[in-house]
């Protein structure tokens, strides 16, 4: 065999320094490549949208409203995903032309800021006074009505389900609600967006 030249050693030397090169520089590619990605999914996941979900079961009055609208539409603004879970008397609060008709029930509730004994809730008309007492108090001092708060929070992206079974139980349609809500679901489509969620309420 033919020795090789210089020049051809030359040759050799620098095919090989250039595929070493290529195939480490490759290599450094994928890695900065594969940091990169990683770096922008964990950006994301601190950055993303955190995630508040509340079920409203209970209580189809005017203070079972309050808290979960007023929460629901301050996570709105600070840039939470919101959904809330309206099920059986809490569809009152969802139900079309009820909500400046909610009532506030002071009987059962000690903690009420009534000027009379809690014994005397169970009289008749009680109910009513409590409620108008409580509405003029609202407009006294300039905080949104029930309506506004659900005008803003739909506005402003929360997501509202009403209850499958419950809507069936007391014989609702969709129709029977205010505008710009989704179909009902059942529990299971609430749970599944609750168990991804960052804060988890009931009220």
């Amino acid at each position: 065999m033919k020795p090789a030249s210089e020049k051809e050693m030359e040759a050799l030397i620098e095919e090989r320094v250039r595929e070493a090169f290529e195939k480490n520089l490759d290599r450094l590619i994928s890695s900065r490549v594969q940091e990169e990605v990683t770096r922008q999914v964990a950006s994301q996941k601190e950055t993303g949208p955190k995630r508040l979900a509340m079920a409203v079961v209970s209580k189809g009055t005017i203070d079972g409203a309050y808290p979960a609208l007023v929460l629901a539409t301050a996570a709105a603004a600070m840039d939470f995903e919101v959904g809330i879970y309206f099920s059986f008397f809490g569809l009152n609060i969802i139900k079309k032309g009820q909500q400046e008709k909610l009532k506030f029930v002071p009987l059962g509730n000690p903690a009420t800021p009534m000027p009379m004994p809690n014994l005397l809730s169970i009289l008749p008309g009680v109910t009513a006074l409590a409620t108008s007492m409580m509405k003029r108090d609202i407009r006294k001092k300039g905080i949104a009505s029930i309506s506004e708060l659900m005008e803003i929070a739909l506005e402003s992206g929360v997501t509202i389900w009403p209850c499958q079974m419950a809507m069936e139980m007391f014989n609702l349609k969709k129709e029977d609600l205010i505008d710009g809500l989704p179909d009902p679901v059942g529990a299971a489509t609430f749970l599944e967006f609750a168990s991804d969620a960052d804060i988890t309420l009931y009220i």
